[in-house]
């Protein structure tokens, strides 16, 4: 029996780990975009603990790695760059590597080492296009001898010499794959683009498909685009993203014909699928001085075909500091788009409101009627004539008023994102002559005026969009009228969510004896706010805002009150929810020790 085992002995083999665990270190080329693109192409590092492997695939991992990095050092520029991994100080190549494997236990891991050698940055040497184009096209290929041979930068070219090929109208336009010839002796690349153009077209017969509701003549008169016109790839997409934003369709396609038609022309197809006639909204917000405030919408969408809508609003808020009782508004807004001529908004609304707040009661019959008119992508404008009948209670005194004015504005907006700006400027200029009638004569104009821009300070280190400065300022004048002759409604007052966080809506300024807010002739206030993302869809906020009114006079003669605060965000893909708590840091009689804002999207 012991002869027998020890004639065993001879064929028994130890077994290593399987999977072999191992680690990783790249070493630093000197060239930080390089080692940049080392580790995002590597196998050996995105699959070392999601797809563990045995001793023999980690050899063969570890051989596509190099091929991986030869190929980013290639598309760099440095096509004499050298790679070399070792595995526990081998060479992959060498012939016991695998035995030696096979045999190693799983601890310690297995360290996998990579040097990079990236030899010198071969430039670009000849750069032409083979065939036949127009000068303004061959300018965008912006290529130039003596830049680095990067072939990403290589492949740009190559798209922007296509589209603008098909800019000029070569809708038919095709630029192949870029030839490269490498010249090691002078550390150069020579490259060459096989261009087609094929012959200019200009659009042909343009079709509507999927229209239902929707008046063909209205979408026609609405096109940016003709038959006859040069064939254009941007000018369609400007036509479709215009048509989109009618807002009654969810879906608009552009599509070109594959060929020309018996004239030559290119016909041009726009499919649409139209939105549901009638949707309902909800919407909800909190704050300790306006308590609970939800609203809710119908909206009646392409009411006569031609892109016509019909509002009905309801809201309802109570529960707050800053009011008596509970209040509601309802209001019915009518829009007719394109009216006499191209983005001239038609805008008729009438309207009841219920206000009951500690610095007066109203109730009130509101109309208008406006002309909206979009000047350009950022500028719009709008100008028409108000009406409302009401009566308000303040001080224990009612008053009924009847105002007629005539409102203007004006408005320019350049931000990159409607409830979350991180970039871009917001202007709003508001002017309303006013006339009061019957018991209460006076004659008064109101100006108010609005900045806010958003600075993305992360964006100088690199990490745009989470670090977001936001500036905001406001003033506004009463002309013609003093603080008492103005209706109470239509005086100027700070505290709350849109002025002065921290202090009760309408709270700052004048005081009755009774702590109750007067109003003023004029306003002005100032913000400036902290935002950041802190982790995945979380942030935070933190905030100063200072405001004052004043009684009779200009903006910036009144006493100023400051506060202060912090917030919470969670980032939806509908906005940030949003939840603010601030404090006044010039608490008066009266005044609440601090107040809760919570809402969908930022304060401004």
């Amino acid at each position: 029996m012991l002869v027998a085992s020890l004639s065993v002995l001879p064929i028994a083999r130890s077994r290593g780990a399987d999977p072999q665990p191992y680690t990783v270190d790249i070493a630093k080329s000197g060239h930080e975009t390089v080692d940049s693109a080392l580790q995002a192409s590597s196998n050996l590092i995105s699959l070392r603990t999601v797809a563990p492997v045995g001793p023999f695939a980690l050899i063969g991992r570890a051989l596509t790695d190099r091929d991986r990095f030869l190929a980013a050092l290639h598309g760099l520029g440095y096509y004499k760059g050298t790679v070399r991994i070792r595995i526990d100080g081998h060479p992959l190549d060498e012939a016991g590597l695998a035995d030696l494997l096979q045999r190693r236990a799983a601890d310690p891991p297995a360290k996998v080492t990579v040097a990079v050698t990236t030899g010198p940055l071969f430039h670009l040497g000849k750069v032409k296009i083979d065939g036949t184009v127009p000068a303004a096209a061959a300018a965008k290929l912006a290529l130039k001898p003596g830049a680095p041979a990067v072939a990403s930068d290589v492949l740009a070219a190559q798209g922007r010499l296509r589209e603008a090929l098909r800019e000029e109208g070569y809708a038919f336009a095709k630029v192949a794959e870029p030839i490269a010839i490498l010249h090691d002796e002078t550390d150069t690349l020579d490259v060459a683009f096989p261009t087609t153009t094929g012959r200019r077209v200009d659009l042909g017969p343009i079709t509507l498909t999927g229209l239902q509701e929707t008046n063909p003549a209205y979408i026609r008169r609405r096109l940016l685009v003709h038959q006859g016109e040069q064939y254009s790839p941007t000018t369609i997409e400007s036509a479709r993203a215009d048509l989109v934003n009618t807002g009654i369709f969810s879906t608009v396609r552009a599509e070109p014909a594959d060929t020309t038609d018996a004239d030559g022309q290119l016909p041009l197809d726009f499919t649409f699928k139209e939105r549901p006639r009638h949707a309902v909204s909800f919407g909800a917000a909190y704050s300790t001085d306006l308590g609970i405030m939800t609203n809710a919408s119908w909206i009646y969408r392409n009411v006569f075909g031609n892109g016509e809508s019909l509002n009905f609003t309801a809201g309802l808020t109570g529960g707050g500091t800053a009011q008596i009782a509970p209040g509601y508004s309802v209001n019915l807004q009518f829009l007719k788009p394109d009216f006499l001529e191209r983005d001239l908004t038609l805008q008729a609304d009438v309207g009841a409101v219920k206000e009951d707040l500690i610095s007066y009661n109203r109730t009130a019959l509101v109309a208008d009627a406006l002309l909206l008119k979009k000047f350009s992508a950022h500028w719009t404008g709008s100008v028409g004539v108000s009406g409302e009948t009401e009566q308000i209670t303040q001080e224990y005194t009612n008053r009924d008023y009847t105002l007629v004015g005539l409102p203007v504005s004006a408005r320019f907006d350049n931000t990159d994102n409607l409830l979350e700006p991180t970039d871009g400027v917001r202007i709003n200029a508001n002017v309303t002559p006013t006339e009061s009638v019957g018991g209460a004569n006076a004659t008064f104009v109101l100006m108010q005026g609005s900045v806010s821009t958003y600075l993305d300070v992360s964006s100088l280190w690199g990490d745009k969009g989470k670090s977001i400065i936001a500036l905001r300022a406001l003033a506004g004048d009463a002309e013609g009228a003093s603080q008492f002759q103005l209706p109470p409604d239509k005086r100027f007052y700070a505290g709350g969510s849109d002025t002065v966080r921290g202090y009760r809506y309408q709270s700052v300024g004048p005081r009755f004896p009774d702590n109750y807010p007067q109003g003023g002739t004029a306003v002005s206030a100032a913000t400036i706010e902290l935002r950041q993302h802190v982790y995945g869809n979380f942030g935070a906020a933190a905030f100063l805002d200072v405001g004052e009114v004043t009684a009779n006079g200009p903006p910036l003669a009144g006493t100023y009150y400051m506060g202060a605060g912090v917030g919470a965000r969670y980032y939806t893909s509908i906005g940030p929810l949003r939840v603010d708590v601030a404090v006044p840091l010039d608490r008066r009689p009266g005044d609440d020790p601090l107040e809760v804002y919570i809402g969908i999207g930022e304060a401004f």
